[in-house]
């Protein structure tokens, strides 16, 4: 068990190293020859030039101006001067309204951090029930466990003011919960009025279009949307299976990148030709001139590219039965989006679609009627996934223990029972083993999500992140709580009644606490200092500026700005949400350590989003109202595991005080959900029309159809010398056509309705085949 001591040995180690880190990122980003690292958000706007272009031959590369390495913390007050509706306009909504989960928690837990240490502290603080039982059952137990609810006697009277604070802590956080979800609600139907023109805009995804004998899906999909929406239909690119063509696409500039890498080496030394071997990682195998072979290795590659893409575009079997559709006006698009086509509610569905940057363009191609089976299939997986986590993880934890240490390697106990390595591994390697364990998780929840089967990124990422909250709850949370060997935690979820698992985890919660104390500094605090460094682009642009880069162009590619990252940030903020309030009442201790990782991580990521990281897509702040439910989760599970640790304490007569807690809670989220969600979810036609009226207004001759017609082609296909031919072997309708032309047995055309009446012929009744 941590002492005082060991929380701050942790913290001293911590902080320390958030300096260094701080430190080495004020001299590398003063550097020139680094600016395009830490300050690529302005060189791909064509804000910033290069400032090793000029000046003395050493000043391109070293920054010899020595007063700047004295104003080395400047970029924080920096990073807070501009203001919120700037940065919408230079990062977008997305980025600004996920800095305000950072806010949010600052705003929640400054005021019950105050409270707390105000009331809840002396009310723990003087009592003397540890000391008794130390004196009389030998129980163990720290300076820290004495400010916490385990120095409150049985039966205790006190327990009242932790009932009185619960009240208090879960009034404020719904409060302020509501007037964030009201504020970023306002914030995404302003943006979206006043944002400009995107193909989103007046764009649906078709899916599951039904098979018809006589007609292509191109010829299905316009035959479809003219006789339905025959005024506010524009044009539509239905969607091919390209992903075999993607691939190549890429091994072809994997091949480039080589062949670029070798010819720059040979330029710079052209005195022998540079020969290569064709095994495994260049260790053995017949050796070939690099140059020439991959230069063969291209044009092998481009004529498999030309043959592939032939094959997309001649063979209907690549066409899938979905399509982008786009209309005249964002009322229509809204209209058809969010109604049901047809009788048949499994045919003809309607989405809208993701903006052009958002398509996950390989899930396209995967049959609709398979997508239930993925994702039953990746539940399941998910399950077993995160409860045989809980394993490996107990495992690597007991090993970071003193105890474990000397169980493995007893020729260390001299060592580790030294007061110093004691306090470094009690108070900081636990942390950090866990921190290391759980590196690969995202990757594996990301390749999950994507076999799922969704075709968004943004809808990639909450997904994703859904499920990292949810095994972080169980794995981190849970698994770290519930004391015992690996086998043991495991089976104190699985034998125990549902009832008895809140008083199972409400006793082991104080004991823990001086655990969660080093791992927020070592995950909060170190690790989002060392967030700023940006080692991985740091490096990753050296390497290619060094061997790869030719010209201007090849020098922006080789700058990895990254994104924001919501499937892993949202979900490690979220965990620190769940820390904060189940301890806000039970060990207040926790709560300033919480309070400066939501105070640094604002500074950090506001500096990250104004000077590095380039969003891939903009959702106008479409998964807050994931965020809002997590936190409400959170606030329910704190509440349900203070109803078990009072139910220990036989705190009878106070207790059934707090079941009104979580009902409360609950129907308070469902005030929410009802009240702000709708603004996240549909589009109100009434927006959409004011907007309408005002571009028409504004821009009466707009060729919209030329604006849309490519928004949504495959990115293979674009920029390619055949895209006109593609665009026609693919059917795109005629210019104002008054009737719709098929190629059913039944009829060769149908009238198109009345401008007058709105309503078809009644001469020429249908075949009796649904479109």
């Amino acid at each position: 068990m941590a002492t005082l001591q060991d929380i701050g040995v942790s913290a001293g180690i911590n902080i320390l190293s958030a300096f260094i880190f701080f430190i080495i990122f004020a001299i590398l980003r003063l550097q020139p020859f680094n600016d395009r690292v830490y300050f690529s958000k302005w060189y791909l706007k064509g804000l910033r030039s290069s400032p090793t272009r000029g000046g003395a031959f050493a000043q391109r590369f070293v920054n010899l101006d020595f007063r700047a390495y004295l104003k080395f913390l400047n970029w924080m007050p920096q990073a807070l001067k501009m203001p919120e509706p700037e940065l919408i306009d230079h990062a977008g909504l997305d980025s600004v309204v996920y800095l305000r989960i950072y806010w949010l928690g600052l705003k929640i837990f400054t005021p019950i951090a105050v409270l707390a240490w105000a009331v809840l502290v002396p009310v723990n603080w003087t009592n003397n029930t540890l000391e008794i039982a130390k004196q009389i059952r030998n129980v163990t137990s720290s300076d820290i466990d004495k400010l916490s609810i385990s120095n409150i006697p049985e039966y205790s009277m006190r327990f009242w003011a932790h009932i009185v604070m619960a009240y208090a802590f879960t009034i404020w956080t719904c409060y302020v919960l509501m007037k964030e979800y009201e504020t970023v609600a306002n914030m995404r139907l302003q943006f979206v009025a006043s944002e400009a023109r995107r193909p989103d805009q007046f764009t649906v995804l078709v899916r599951n279009v039904p098979p018809d004998a006589d007609e292509s899906v191109s010829e299905l999909v316009e035959h479809f949307f003219m006789v339905n929406h025959p005024d506010h239909y524009l044009t539509h690119q239905v969607v091919c299976n390209a992903n075999k063509l993607a691939d190549l696409v890429e091994k072809k500039k994997k091949l480039q990148n080589w062949l670029d890498y070798y010819q720059l080496k040979y330029s710079r030394n052209n005195s022998q030709r540079i020969m290569v071997k064709l095994g495994f990682l260049g260790l053995w195998g017949q050796r070939v001139d690099a140059i020439e072979h991959y230069i063969a290795e291209i044009d092998k590659t481009s004529q498999e590219i030309a043959k592939e893409k032939e094959e997309v575009v001649n063979d209907p079997k690549s066409i899938m039965p979905a399509s982008f559709v786009s209309f005249k006006t964002r009322w229509a698009a809204a209209v058809c989006a969010q109604t049901q086509q047809t009788r048949n509610p499994t045919q003809w569905l309607t989405e809208w679609a993701p903006e052009p940057r958002d398509v996950y363009w390989a899930n396209l191609a995967i049959p609709y009627v398979s997508l239930t089976v993925r994702r039953l299939l990746m539940h399941v997986a998910f399950f077993f996934l995160t409860f045989f986590f809980i394993i490996p993880i107990a495992f690597v934890q007991s090993l970071a223990t003193i105890e474990g240490i000397t169980k493995v390697a007893p020729f260390l106990k001299v060592i580790v029972e030294q007061d110093f390595m004691k306090s470094v591994i009690q108070g900081f390697l636990p942390g950090i083993a866990l921190k290391l364990f759980l590196i690969f998780l995202p990757a594996i929840l990301m390749i999950m999500s994507k076999f799922e089967g969704f075709t968004a990124i943004s809808t990639l990422e909450r997904r994703a992140a859904f499920r990292y909250y949810i095994f972080n709850f169980v794995n981190v949370f849970l698994a770290s709580v519930v004391t015992g060997a690996a086998f043991e935690q495991l089976n104190s979820f699985l034998n125990e009644s549902p009832n008895q698992i809140p008083k199972t985890i409400g006793v082991a919660i104080p004991m823990k606490a001086t655990f969660f104390i080093t791992y927020i500094m070592v995950d909060g605090w170190a690790g989002v200092a060392g967030e700023i460094l940006m080692l991985k682009p740091l490096v990753m642009f050296h390497i290619k500026n060094t061997f790869l880069v030719k010209t201007e162009k090849d020098r922006e590619e080789a700058m990895d700005p990254g994104s924001i990252g919501f499937n892993t940030g949202e979900p490690r903020i979220q965990l620190y949400f769940l820390l904060g309030l189940v301890y806000a009442p039970v060990t207040p201790m926790l709560l300033p350590f919480i309070l400066i990782f939501f105070a640094l991580a604002y500074i950090v990521y506001r500096h990250q989003i104004i000077n590095v990281y380039n969003q891939e897509y903009e959702s106008a702040a479409a998964f807050w109202p994931d965020v809002h439910g997590r936190v409400i989760a959170a606030l329910i599970i704190s509440q349900l595991l203070l109803m078990g640790l009072l139910g220990t304490k036989h705190a009878a007569l106070a207790a059934p005080f707090l079941i009104a807690l979580p009902v409360l809670t609950i129907g308070f989220h469902r005030f929410c959900k009802g009240r702000y969600e709708p603004a996240f979810v549909r589009y109100p036609l009434q927006e959409a029309m004011m907007k309408d009226t005002l571009e028409s207004a504004r821009e009466p001759n707009l060729n919209l159809r030329g604006y849309l017609e490519s928004a949504y082609i495959h990115p293979v296909f674009k920029g390619a010398e055949d895209d006109d031919d593609y665009d026609d072997k693919l059917g795109k309708f005629e210019d104002e056509a008054i009737i719709v032309p098929t190629k059913r047995q039944s009829r060769r055309n149908t009238p198109a309705p009345s401008r007058i009446s709105g309503g078809s012929s009644p001469s020429i009744p249908f075949s009796g085949k649904e479109v």
